[in-house]
């Protein structure tokens, strides 16, 4: 059978199996269109909660960075996982024990204030549209690559579906939706790994051949070594050295674990199980579910850039691989010919200024698509999309047919799994925490549901149009900035509010606006006006997020300090969800 028909056998299921989830099912009240009713078991909700996490920048974008910056990417490993466990121990417990359906819930009767609700919800509707259009873009780069069409429409394909079902559903839906999508994900990111380990160091255990020997070809030499001999060959830094300075690696690192942290659509997972005993079971399984795959993600990015180097450089372009010229039609690989010698050069620099504009219809002389783009005068000739890496790499090893398959129709679970949680945060904060609690105190759950339907049309038009036209091409990039703004925002207010007593619903009101808006200016300015010049510190946009948390910690703390304490009944309120004995029941 061809490419197309097992792309589509393998899709086809999995979207009848999220389907039918969906229409089984439906939520019938906000009870369970927001928390799923309160009653997922640990393990499913640990499994759906991987799924979410394991988002198309996880999924797509993490091994395509490992693979173009070696030891950089540690800070994706490093600070999405250590985030994991700071979210686990310092917010959802506590959370979980205070018995709200989403975070500004919390945020408006901890700071007793409806001023405080109204800028969380902006802030969750704020990170949540920077982060959802990052898995839109997800969605199209699979899309357009599935089904030969351009991005734009794999955007809008991938958004009706997810609103089918997220809409639809609601938490109790998404949730599993979520265990069936984990599934899928799980054997479509690993499998493909073993193949390639076998293939390249003859280890069935990917992790054991990324430190192991590359036997490919009857050579016997360790792979981190030749990867680095490689990229010495080829005029790029080491793969196992860093270019980032100590203070940026720091700063994104502490950036996307606070982050991490302050995500509403991961801590409302948590707030579907049946008691605060089984929100930290649930953390544990997630743990596993995600240690899965975020351990086979360094292996997968090591093989993914030898199989590249390998099949493409000093390679005339006839003898060019066919997955090279299939992705060269979605304008994702480009090559220039800018010595005239019909040899393919990869090596370092850009080939182009900014990304490649092709026409399909014209090519070079040596059969090459003709890029509109400027041409640099960097020695590199080939241009390649990060985002392509996790596709690409089972068609670079020559895998069966339906493994590739079985990657596409991961990559499509990976970005709707996460997609679908964002939008849920995005209708019921519009739904639930605008409009029930500030707005129209009166209006009946029926109401509230259907506001939080047209809250998540208007938010998945929105978030497409992002998808198609991102602010970074890049999506582990775009992602890394709703982190920032979740770290400069959520995480500071949440802690206090969990831990202090003494801040006050002034405090907290001024810290979060302070902190989400010199976050969101400093990105704005930096990757749109004055992109890569003179970076605050050396700080660049993706860790700007901890310079902003620490804003909004200390404009709190001081504001706080000068104004009135909270009335006693919110510190009791504070008092009561710390205490352990409450590890049993939630109290509502």
């Amino acid at each position: 059978m061809s490419q197309d028909i097992w792309n589509f056998i393998f899709i086809g299921i999995t979207f009848g199996i999220y389907i039918g989830i969906a229409l089984w099912a439906k939520a019938g009240s906000t009870k369970e269109y927001y928390t799923a009713g309160g009653g997922v078991s640990a393990l499913a909700n640990g499994m759906a909660t991987g799924a979410d996490w394991m988002s198309a920048a996880t999924f797509i974008s993490m091994a395509g960075i490992v693979a173009a910056s070696g030891y950089d990417a540690s800070r994706f490993l490093m600070g999405w996982t250590g985030g994991f466990v700071l979210l686990t121990t310092l917010m959802v417990p506590y959370l979980r024990k205070f018995g709200k359906a989403t975070v500004p819930d919390f945020i408006g009767d901890r700071f007793y204030s409806k001023t405080a609700r109204l800028v969380a919800v902006f802030c969750a509707i704020f990170i949540c549209m920077t982060y959802i259009m990052g898995q839109m873009r997800g969605v199209g780069i699979v899309f357009s690559r599935l089904f030969n069409i351009e991005i734009a429409t794999g955007v809008i394909i991938g958004g009706s579906i997810v609103f089918f079902y997220a809409g639809l559903g609601g938490m109790k839906g998404i949730t599993y939706t979520q265990v069936a999508q984990y599934c899928v994900m799980v054997f479509a990111y690993t499998i493909p790994v073993i193949f390639i380990s076998l293939a390249l160091t003859g280890n069935v255990i990917p992790q054991m051949g990324l430190i192991g020997d590359f036997t490919k070809g009857g050579e016997a030499v360790p792979l981190l070594q030749k990867m680095n001999d490689l990229s010495v060959e080829l005029g790029v830094t080491k793969y196992t050295d860093g270019s980032l300075s100590t203070t940026d690696m720091f700063c994104i690192t502490a950036a996307l674990m606070a982050g991490t942290a302050g995500l509403p659509h991961v801590i409302v997972r948590f707030f579907t199980v049946k008691s605060v005993k089984a929100v930290r079971k649930s953390a544990c399984w997630t743990l596993f579910f995600i240690a899965i795959i975020y351990l086979t993600a360094p292996a997968l990015g090591l093989f993914a850039r030898t199989n590249l180097v390998d099949e493409l450089n000093n390679k005339s372009y006839t003898e060019a691989p066919s997955w090279f010229k299939n992705w060269e039609d979605q304008g994702m690989i480009a090559w220039v010919d800018k010595n005239n010698d019909g040899i393919i050069q990869y090596g370092k620099g850009k080939a182009f200024a900014g990304k490649p504009i092709m026409d399909g219809e014209k090519r070079g002389e040596q059969g090459q698509r003709i890029v509109k783009n400027e041409v640099t005068s960097d020695p590199n000739e080939v241009y390649y999309d990060r985002d392509i890496i996790v596709l690409a790499n089972p068609e670079m090893a020559g895998l069966p047919k339906w493994l590739i398959a079985l990657v596409m129709a991961g990559c499509v679970a990976a970005a709707l799994s996460t997609a679908a949680g964002l939008l849920l945060v995005l209708s019921t904060s519009i739904s639930h925490d605008l409009m029930k609690k500030i707005i129209k105190p009166d209006i009946t759950d029926k109401q509230e549901m259907a506001y939080a339907r047209m809250a998540s049309f208007g938010a998945l038009v929105i978030a497409s149009y992002f998808g198609i036209n991102p602010p970074s091409s890049f999506v582990a990039k775009t992602v890394a900035f709703a982190f920032g703004l979740a770290a400069s925002s959520f995480f500071p207010t949440l802690l206090m509010g969990i831990f202090s007593k003494r801040v006050n619903k002034e405090g907290a009101i001024v810290g979060m606006i302070c902190g989400i808006s010199f976050t969101f200016a400093y990105i704005v300015y930096f990757q749109f006006i004055a992109e890569h010049q003179n970076y605050l510190f050396g700080i660049s946009p993706e860790g700007i997020g901890f310079v902003g948390m620490f804003i909004n910690f200390i404009v709190t703390i001081v504001i706080s300090s000068f104004t009135p304490a909270p009335p006693q009944e919110v510190q009791d309120m504070v008092e009561h969800i710390r205490i352990p004995s409450g590890a049993g029941e939630a109290s509502h």
